[in-house]
């Protein structure tokens, strides 16, 4: 289909735009720097690689971010169904192999004809239609290059990735299998109880412990999902307990009895060699986080596959720089993933496929693809482009962006249930009535 169109960074949102956009008959050039140019996240040069957790969040269809899973099934998202074939036990949640899930997704992007992969750095923005989804760890020059696009001054937040543990090393006396509420062992966590006198060394030593980045932080700092263990644990000695550590539904098999608190380690791929610790991502150093990560009963001899790290990411002001398509008012680029300030790994997806969807409707003469504010996706868009919006921070899907009900409904499940029945009914009928979005692909791009 002509002139072919620039997509910049082999994230989730790139992966997913420039899979939608040859779906479409699209060509087009993806460009990724690494390996060349490595960024202080990523460990390989492979695309979509999860530099965090590699949980993608509830399944459950009563929460929003089971809403958008299931919204992106409706919108035919390639990565969501690659996730779903690469995925590990997680209970109620999608997590996903990250190493399967990565080569998944860089042997699609290869294996498309219509898809030319180029592993250079883009240091100015492309001519013609172009996507950039570099990410919130894009490089300064592409960066300032934005900046000076949309006449807005960067912001910058700090983003952290939790340490990963082989298996082999836990000490099994005391690590349990288990999920919350399975009262009869098994399950799809490993847990790490301790009792009150352990948490509170632990608690001790995690807040003096030495930083790679010596200051505390402020909240608007701190990418939200992604505060640092230690960060949490200074504003209270028991946050950790009634949050990440929390024991709710957790009965330790040697005592029988809930556990003081409880550290739950989260399988990293299929085979189980490889646990990360959930909600443990951390600015501390390599040395601090041996010392004392070890001191979690079960972890006293834990082999470190990876440690945590932290590093800086940067956004643009979208309520004030983008308009609802994720567009650069006046020019033909468009922006997806967290370099918008949306926040999470399915909204990065989300977001590259409703560019692709943009830059599709726009080559054909179609209209803007505003989806409907009442679903997942489209209150995200709604509340990241609104000029109204001030002090924009990073923002994930949730139940707070959606407009309210007309007649108010005191209980939550009750709620929550007939938020997710308005929000399905408007997105189906938008769809029913935005045929040119849907065309079914020639086969190409399936997992």
């Amino acid at each position: 289909m002509g002139e072919f169109v620039t997509v910049v960074g082999g994230g989730l949102a790139g992966c997913e735009c420039a899979l939608q956009l040859a779906r479409r008959g699209v060509r087009v050039r993806l460009y990724e720097q690494r390996p060349a140019h490595e960024s202080p996240a990523h460990h390989t040069a492979g695309l979509a690689e999860l530099v965090c957790s590699n949980s993608l969040k509830s399944t459950k269809e009563d929460s929003a971010a089971g809403m958008l899973k299931a919204e992106l099934d409706q919108l035919g998202s390639v990565l969501l169904a690659c996730a779903r074939a690469c995925a590990v036990p997680a209970g109620g949640a999608l997590a996903v192999d990250r190493v399967s899930f990565s080569d998944m997704v860089t042997g699609l992007i290869e294996r498309e004809p219509l898809i030319e992969l180029v592993r250079e750095r883009v240091r100015a923005l492309p001519e013609g239609p172009c996507v950039i989804a570099a990410g919130p760890l894009c490089d300064d020059e592409l960066f300032d290059a934005l900046t000076r696009a949309v006449g807005s001054g960067r912001m910058s937040f700090f983003d952290a990735a939790a340490p990963i543990v082989d298996a082999d090393s836990l000490d099994r006396s005391v690590v349990f299998e288990q999920s919350r509420y399975q009262w009869e062992g098994g399950g799809d966590y490993l847990n790490c109880p301790l009792g009150r006198d352990e948490y509170d060394a632990f608690v001790d030593e995690l807040v003096a412990a030495e930083r790679v980045l010596a200051r505390d932080f402020e909240q608007a700092d701190l990418f939200c999902a992604c505060q640092p263990v230690e960060e949490v644990a200074r504003t209270g000695h028991d946050t950790l307990r009634h949050g990440a550590l929390k024991p709710v539904g957790i009965t330790d098999p040697r005592t029988g009895r809930r556990p003081w608190a409880v550290v739950q380690l989260r399988a990293e791929n299929s085979g189980h060699a490889a646990y990360n610790l959930v909600g443990f991502q951390t600015n501390l150093t390599w040395p601090e986080q041996r010392r004392v990560f070890r001191m979690i009963p079960g972890l006293g001899e834990a082999e470190f596959l990876r440690y945590g790290v932290m590093h800086r990411n940067s956004f643009v002001d979208a309520p004030h720089a983008l308009d609802a398509t994720f567009r650069i008012p006046g020019t033909q680029v468009r922006l997806a993933g967290q370099i918008t300030g949306t926040e999470g790994y399915v909204e990065a997806i989300a977001s590259g496929l409703l560019a692709a969807l943009n830059v599709f409707a726009e080559r054909v003469g179609g209209e803007p693809v505003i989806l409907p504010p009442t679903g997942a996706l489209g209150s995200l868009v709604r509340y990241a482009t609104d000029p109204a919006t001030s002090d924009y921070q990073p923002m994930h899907v949730n139940f707070g962006l959606f407009p309210p009900l007309g007649e108010p409904i005191r209980n939550k499940a009750q709620r929550r249930a007939e938020l997710v029945r308005r929000g399905r009914r408007d997105l189906t009928d938008y769809l029913s009535h935005r045929a040119d979005l849907l065309v079914p692909p020639d086969g190409g791009g399936e997992c």
